[in-house]
């Protein structure tokens, strides 16, 4: 329930601010920024196209206070590890390190004209690593968002009113991060729903002109996260050489189709008429992303007029363009989807995230979740011999300050 999920957030924030006071000797300010879930825009954000994700109650936490000198002293409770670096002298080149993700953060706050003094910073969380929940992005907004506020108490007045951080400056800056520096070329969707989110809301998000708008998850509903545990890293080069595809594609269709700038406007209409001057693969990839633009339009109004079971058939739909077109599924994550897709209560499911593992998503009447989650894990031990986790989510806030 959520009122337990904040319960709990109130808790390991209050653990948190300990640990920072034995570590560090001072009492810090604490942070939070949640994990994403998206409903359904797979491989889009990066083509300029929409998405529909939303934020969900895990989380990472951020403990900081000011030091006299100009270090940044990072520890990690997850990996039980201290790093220090001089912020005049920080690294030019990624470490391949959980600290790639702060790091990058700080560096570019910097090269943005922010002056950040010495600082002590203690993080935390429960974002699933590797399950495609975004923990980097958690991570990267809860650090850049800290960091912030901080300087800016620090250097206009010491009460500042967190409505000042521009949230979408923010989501910018940490995407930046991860595509410089630790080498990720994700789109804008992670870090603008971590930053953006709001309970009980999914984001429609037009990833070019960042508009967006709040689409309310219906009452009576919950957001089934089932992890395959099958692990996986976006920074490695699947993920980058799908984006490449995509650029190869809109290279060859641009020959053709002078106006447009990225696959988003690209028509499957075009594809008919243009698509044999690519080749095989590229028009494969080129399909999914424009195909995959018009299931998260049509999935906006559906779920704007609460028609569930449309916007369950076109969960299904995206996910068999990943699987089929775009490459990115995985025999875990497809037998995951048909277990759900059997399911009493559910209205449809697909993976979720950057794909070769991970997890899928499933939107499913509460009240049918208990029996959801013994037939998924029977099921899928049976099938692959290996016990999932799942997760019962609902649509939560983006960043803020805790304590």
């Amino acid at each position: 329930m959520p009122h337990q999920a904040n319960v709990a957030l109130e808790t390991r924030a209050s653990i948190l601010g300990r640990k920072f006071v034995q570590r560090f000797g001072e009492t810090p300010h604490i942070y939070q920024a949640p994990a994403r879930v998206n409903l359904i825009g797979e491989h889009t954000d990066y083509n300029d196209g929409f998405v529909m994700p939303a934020a969900i109650g895990f989380s990472t936490e951020v403990a900081i206070a000011p030091r006299s000198d100009r270090k940044l002293v990072i520890h990690s409770e997850n990996y039980s590890e201290q790093i220090e670096f001089d912020l005049d002298h920080l690294p030019a080149a990624r470490a391949g390190h959980w600290s790639d993700y702060a790091i990058g953060v700080a560096i570019m706050l910097e090269r943005s004209g922010k002056k950040l003094g010495g600082i002590n910073l203690l993080i935390d969380g429960d974002v699933p690593q590797g399950a495609g929940l975004s923990s980097s992005a958690s991570l990267e907004i809860a650090v850049g968002y800290a960091l912030l506020d901080l300087t800016d108490s620090a250097i206009d007045h010491p009460a500042i009113d967190q409505t000042n951080i521009d949230r979408t400056k923010l989501a910018l800056l940490c995407q930046q991060a991860e595509n410089e520096f630790v080498g990720a070329r994700c789109g804008i969707m992670d870090q603008f729903v971590v930053s953006h989110g709001r309970r009980g809301n999914a984001l429609l998000l037009d990833c070019r002109s960042l508009e967006y708008r709040l689409l309310p998850v219906p009452e009576g509903t919950s957001l089934a996260i089932c992890n395959t545990m099958v692990k996986h890293s976006i920074a490695k080069g699947e993920y980058n050489q799908r984006r490449a595809e995509c650029e190869a594609g809109m290279r060859a269709l641009s020959k053709y189709l002078p106006h447009a700038r990225a696959l988003r406007d690209v028509t499957l209409q075009d594809l008919e008429k243009y698509g044999h001057k690519l080749p095989d693969v590229g028009l494969r990839r080129c399909r999914h992303v424009v195909s995959e633009d018009v299931c998260v339009q049509q999935a906006a109004e559906a779920l704007e007029r609460q028609d569930l079971p449309a916007f369950g058939k076109l969960m299904l739909e995206s996910h068999r363009s990943l699987r089929d077109d775009f490459e990115v599924s995985c025999t875990e994550l497809d037998i995951m989807v048909e277990l759900a897709e059997k399911a009493e209560g559910v209205y449809g499911s697909r993976m979720t995230g950057g794909g070769f593992g991970g997890c899928t998503i499933t939107l499913i009447k509460a009240e049918c979740v208990d029996r959801f989650q013994q037939i998924i894990q029977q099921g899928y031990e049976r099938a692959i011999g290996c016990k999932p986790e799942i997760y019962i989510c609902t649509a939560d806030d983006g960043v803020g300050r805790i304590e």
